[in-house]
């Protein structure tokens, strides 16, 4: 008796869709696709759907070597927003946030999207001349964002303290009211349903061993645990293993990848009404819609590939939510997690072709990942259908290494990485 997650059955009691039923674990693979994506989390569920939606290209599978979203995509701290410094961040997460706008409607499942708006406190001199000029560069690329004073910030904000007295000043703040936070393994299952709707095969715990590729040096397929699959192009969007895959292939890298850790608090009624980050702390916090408030830490000061994470870091992080925020002081800490997070050397993604024929890679999303689902897998799915790069997307091509013409946003992560 073949064994099915439970989110299988719980999507065939609500669609219908047999096709769930034959993709699950021990679903067989075609003998060739199209185009083959690894990794079945937002990034590359959402690339398979636009694939189908936008270019009918349907002959698609997802292969992932756990479960439907439990990587990156299921461990982020759901906060999407779009108020990065330069001029191609700027238009690419902004992307992100119009599809975000609509997804929902788009895909037929709620996404809990939520625009409750993201401020970023400055706590000196240094920050405030920062996020004034994040500002202002956001402002002339159509970007809303506006700066608050501390009492302003706490108006918008009761929790926040903000004495001048406190460990951590507050002197102000950039405030994105068009940002917020959205329901991260919700993404994954709209796409993934949406994608399955249009003939997508999606196929789990099956890793990818390697990509396999012909004596003209193109792609033929890759070699996973169930076999060899063929296909005529592969995109690998792998957060945190795609260096693994690629070397596979022949490709290198410039990517490092640390943990990066979070938790959640036990649940309380409704008390914090938008997302609040500290660039200078290294911490942020949101209120999920179950009551839990979700803390978000830095990257560990190591590379590793552990999804735990050091002690220390968390501990930093969490003594100084309690001074910035004294209310939360006595709660209890429900869970930890860490996720695995790519860091290129400008703190910008890769998005595009590779030096092999017919390979793609979307990766090196840092902190970003999330906020960036819908706009890269768009421009992903278009790069892929094409064989050229969005407009988009055509900056953060994987060349830019070579000709040093990087986009360094290790400012707007708002996180120690």
């Amino acid at each position: 008796m073949p064994r099915y997650s439970a989110f299988a059955v719980v999507k065939n009691a609500l669609t219908g869709h047999t096709r769930w039923r034959e993709q699950w674990p021990d679903a067989q693979p075609k003998k060739e696709y199209d185009v083959i994506i690894v990794g079945a989390g937002g990034h590359g569920l959402g690339a398979a759907y636009y694939l189908a939606k936008e270019h009918g290209i349907t002959n698609v599978a997802v292969i992932d070597k756990g479960w439907l979203g439990g990587g990156n995509t299921g461990r982020n701290t759901t906060i999407i927003r779009s108020n990065y410094l330069y001029d191609e961040s700027a238009k690419l997460y902004d992307h992100a946030l119009d599809l975000w706008d609509g997804l929902s409607q788009e895909l037929n499942y709620n996404v809990m999207f939520s625009r409750r708006g993201v401020m970023m406190l400055a706590h000196n001199v240094h920050d405030v001349q920062s996020f004034q000029r994040h500002v202002h560069s956001n402002r002339l690329n159509g970007v809303d964002n506006r700066w608050l004073s501390a009492e302003e910030a706490k108006a918008f904000c009761p929790p926040l303290n903000i004495s001048p007295d406190a460990r951590y000043p507050v002197m102000g703040a950039a405030l994105q009211m068009r940002a917020g936070t959205a329901r991260h393994d919700a993404v994954a299952w709209g796409y993934a349903r949406a994608a399955a709707a249009r003939g997508v095969d999606i196929i789990q715990n099956c890793p990818v061993i390697a990509i396999r590729r012909g004596p003209d040096g193109a792609v033929t397929g890759v070699d996973t645990a169930k076999g060899f699959i063929g296909a005529k192009k592969v995109a690998v969007s792998a957060a945190g293993h795609t260096s693994v895959v690629m070397e596979s292939a022949g490709v290198r890298m410039p990517l490092e990848s640390f943990p990066l850790q979070a938790l959640v608090s036990e649940p309380v009624k409704p008390v914090f009404p938008c997302v609040v980050m500290s660039n200078t702390v290294h911490a942020y916090i949101s209120q999920s819609d179950k009551g839990e408030l979700v803390i978000g830490s830095g990257t560990d000061q190591y590379t590793s590939y552990s999804q735990r994470g050091g002690l220390p870091l968390i501990e930093h992080t969490v003594a100084a939510i309690c001074e910035i925020f004294p209310i939360f002081n006595r709660m209890r800490m429900l869970r930890k997690w860490g996720g695995i997070v790519d860091v290129t050397p400008d703190r910008s993604a890769i998005i595009g072709k590779t030096p092999v024929k017919n390979l793609f890679v979307n990766c090196g999303w840092g902190t970003g990942g999330f906020k960036a689902t819908p706009g890269a897998a768009h421009t992903l799915a278009h790069t892929v259908a094409t064989g050229e790069p969005h407009p988009i997307n055509a900056p953060f091509t994987l060349d830019r290494f070579r000709t040093g013409r990087l986009i360094d946003e290790a400012a707007a992560a708002a996180v120690a990485h």
